[in-house]
């Protein structure tokens, strides 16, 4: 009878600990196709649409090694959280809520690809960071419920330029000019998005590492704060902010962002004359 009453909650559990089995999905490109899919071991499964629109599988699969992995989403909306880690913070006091501010969709560039210094692009700087991903439409959504609308979290690297951070009025160019937004290579779910170890390597060494339970503001707190403002899309990217300390990258350098259970985002440097 024990056996049987084991065997009856076990079963009933069964959706709720499929839906929490990590799983990893990708944007990808195989000849002229490109398709959203999941990944299953060295393989893609296609899928018919994005997963947070419910991409169901074609039934066709491609080789990994022999697709190309985009960025692994294409948001309406790409948003920051500045100042979110008291590390990267100092001395100066945590605000008594995020502070917000826009990337655009153009900034967003693939696992792989360059970031391309502008000419008069003199001090600028990687911030590794854990990228929140949307799943469902969310506006004025509770703290409390604000992980349901969550798809998953991808790797992110918001490239920053210190000097037009400082002189200009807004921080349009400095934080989203074209190839600022490094992200992916894979969106994970199924993980504790509140628990990951987060760090950033500059031609090979380790220059920030912290885990993501340190966010000032967390996960939950970020979706719902925005969603209070401006609506969330499926699709929508929130980078969650930066740890420690960053510093100066150049044209040759190499960054690499990683992200417990996510992978690594790897970027070349090049300075556009």
């Amino acid at each position: 009878m024990k056996q049987v009453m084991l065997g009856l909650v076990l079963l009933a559990a069964a959706p709720a600990m499929l839906r929490a089995q990590k799983q990893e999905f990708v944007r990808y490109q195989a000849g002229k196709t490109v398709s959203y899919g999941r990944l299953d071991g060295d393989q893609i499964v296609q899928l018919r649409a994005a997963p947070w629109l419910g991409g169901t599988p074609t039934g066709v699969r491609v080789a990994r090694r022999t697709a190309t992995l985009l960025a692994p989403a294409t948001p309406s909306k790409v948003i920051a959280v500045g100042l979110n880690y008291q590390t990267h913070l100092g001395e100066r006091s945590a605000a008594a809520y995020p502070g917000l501010f826009a990337k655009l969709p153009t900034s967003i560039v693939a696992d792989g690809d360059s970031v391309v210094l502008p000419p008069d692009a003199k001090n600028v700087h990687y911030e590794g960071e854990m990228v929140i991903v949307m799943g469902k439409r969310a506006s004025n959504v509770s703290r409390e419920r604000a992980k349901e609308y969550v798809f998953g979290v991808t790797t992110g690297n918001d490239v920053s330029e210190r000097d037009w951070q400082k002189a200009d009025l807004q921080w349009f160019r400095a934080k989203a000019a074209d190839t600022f937004g490094p992200l992916g290579p894979v969106i994970v779910t199924g993980v504790n998005y509140d628990d990951l170890l987060l760090e950033t390597r500059l031609n090979g060494t380790v220059v920030q590492s912290q885990r993501t339970k340190d966010l000032i503001f967390s996960v939950a707190e970020i979706v719902s704060y925005i969603s209070r403002y401006v609506t969330l899309e499926p699709g929508d990217v929130i980078y969650s902010g930066t740890p420690g300390t960053t510093q100066q990258m150049k044209g040759g350098d190499v960054v690499e962002v990683v992200l417990e259970h996510v992978g690594t985002l790897r970027n070349p440097v090049v300075q556009r004359r």
